[in-house]
């Protein structure tokens, strides 16, 4: 007899609807899988042999067949394993199929129950898509699958459940989500910018940074404080939206890093990883490419301390996401896109002993190590930072005091105004954010009078700007107006956004 359920494969962030065909007739007892499966996925016939016999059911004798269509797609993962064994019972008579349009995911045990699978959430928004009524999942799952709207979720803890949903006897009740997702919740601090003593100028950097999602570097001697005022980054960023939150919750549902507590990303990420990380570990890949590092920090931060320390391939590769915001990895067996809209914050030290420059501690580094060293970071990266800023040594009396600094939730406040002026000014289209901005949109919404093209003209040529560069000023001054509350850009944003650039050849 024939059964055919349906399932599901991810592939990168999409789905691909996979249909489970069994055929069970006369021979000597076998089990055969077809349709380009990898290791697991053959090694799943013995699952589920095993599970429907613990559960008290029969499993078909004679020879079967497995056929999962498409066959020119490849089959990875243990996700199969549920869909097999309905379609199995279904082909032996043992369970009528279901009424409903249904897609069918899960892991077995030896035992019968389900266990928790991987890309949960991009499957049910395929789902969603492609017309689906009803998507069977672990119950460990449920609650990822339930963020998606009109798909009605059944929670399968064990292969018997479903079996006696499937003959109508103790029917699932469906999951109900109760996630309040709540834009106002705090996101988490690490410092609170008010416990940082000194660089002023430093935070007012990260600021601008933050309310544009422009790239930060910062360059200063060991211990002034670069990495505490990284790390105290996500304090002062705006909170997600539902949106970019199921944007970035999708990729750590495929990457399988979403906590068991937590089926949605609340806040935005920051990911920090160390300079030992190799290039396919960054920006993505392997022999079926997983989501990288620059993927994990989508919509929010990716940190890079000591940044001439990592290898120069590594952060070479950087240089195509940084200006698309997405990431391309090819392989014979096709191309996969990753989202790639992060925000990098830099830091390192102006020399291998790092105090180049100090005016208290001398360097005792030759002139051509500091050349060396400095020069580990090609200009063209260099080129796409759009706030570089010194970190200067904090003095005692700073240090000593009892003064607090601004606190972050204030920042954040102005942060998010500003934001929201981005919001309404590119309603309608795909940009988020001023660092998002294209020629046509600079051309559009930068405009500057004459003397702030005097300005510009003058530190072109002082300068000796590249075109990227001037493009890169004029987003940066757009977010200080916005900062400032103003429609135009004044020669004194100019003239702020002018100062972040590099005075010198790195």
């Amino acid at each position: 007899m024939l059964a055919k359920v349906s399932s599901c494969a991810v592939i990168g962030l999409e789905g691909a609807v996979v249909e489970v065909e069994v055929d069970t007739g006369r021979g000597l007892p076998s089990l055969t899988i077809v349709g380009l499966p990898d290791a697991a996925v053959k090694e799943s016939g013995e699952r589920v042999r095993s599970a429907i016999k613990n559960s008290g059911l029969a499993y078909p004798g004679g020879r079967v067949t497995v056929n999962l269509a498409p066959a020119d797609l490849r089959k990875e993962g243990p996700v199969y394993d549920l869909p097999i064994a309905v379609a199995l019972l279904i082909a032996s008579g043992q369970i009528f199929p279901p009424e409903d349009k249904a897609l069918i995911i899960g892991e077995l045990s030896l035992d019968g129950s389900v266990r928790h699978v991987k890309g949960i959430l991009p499957i049910a928004s395929f789902a969603r898509e492609q017309g689906f009524n009803t998507l069977f999942v672990p119950q460990e799952d449920a609650p990822e699958a339930a963020l998606i709207q009109d798909v009605t979720v059944i929670p399968v803890d064990h292969l018997t459940s479903l079996v006696g949903h499937l003959r109508g006897l103790s029917p699932i009740p469906p999951y109900q989500s109760n996630i309040n997702f709540d834009e106002t919740d705090e996101p988490p601090y690490v410092t609170d910018f008010q416990e940082i003593k000194g660089q002023e100028h430093v935070k007012r950097a990260l600021e601008v940074a933050a309310a544009g999602g422009h790239n930060v570097l910062m360059i200063g001697p060991p211990g002034a404080g670069k990495t505490l005022l990284a790390r105290s980054m996500p304090g002062i960023l705006p909170r997600l939206t539902l949106e970019e939150a199921l944007d970035i919750t999708r990729i750590y549902s495929v990457a399988d890093m979403l906590p068991k507590d937590m089926p949605l990303i609340r806040h935005r990420p920051f990911r920090a990883p160390h300079h030992t990380i190799s290039h396919a570990g960054l920006v993505g890949g392997g022999r079926w490419p997983r989501p990288g590092e620059i993927s994990l920090a989508h919509r929010g931060v990716l940190f890079l301390d000591e940044l001439p320390e990592f290898g120069s391939r590594v952060l070479e590769v950087m240089r195509q996401p940084m200006e698309d915001k997405v990431v391309t990895i090819s392989r014979a067996q096709g191309a996969l896109t990753f989202p790639a809209n992060f925000m990098l914050v830099a830091a390192m030290n102006p020399c291998p002993c790092g105090y180049f420059g100090d005016p208290v501690r001398e360097c005792t580094c030759s002139m051509g190590m500091v050349s060396k060293y400095q020069k580990r970071v090609s200009g063209p990266l260099m080129d796409r930072i759009d706030i570089h800023i010194e970190v200067p040594r904090v003095e005692y009396e700073k240090l000593s005091s009892d003064r607090l600094g601004e606190p972050s939730a204030k920042i954040r406040a102005r942060v998010e105004k500003a934001r929201e002026r981005q919001r309404q000014r590119f309603a309608g289209t795909h940009l988020a954010c001023n660092a998002d901005m294209g020629p046509a949109e600079v051309r559009q919404f930068c405009q500057v009078d004459a003397a702030g093209q005097s300005l510009l003209r003058a530190a072109m040529q002082q300068l000796q700007m590249s075109a990227r560069a001037y493009h890169r000023i004029l987003k940066l001054a757009r977010t200080i107006a916005d900062l400032a509350g103003s429609e135009r850009i004044e020669t004194v944003h100019l003239a702020e956004a002018i100062q972040y650039r590099p005075r010198r050849q790195l």
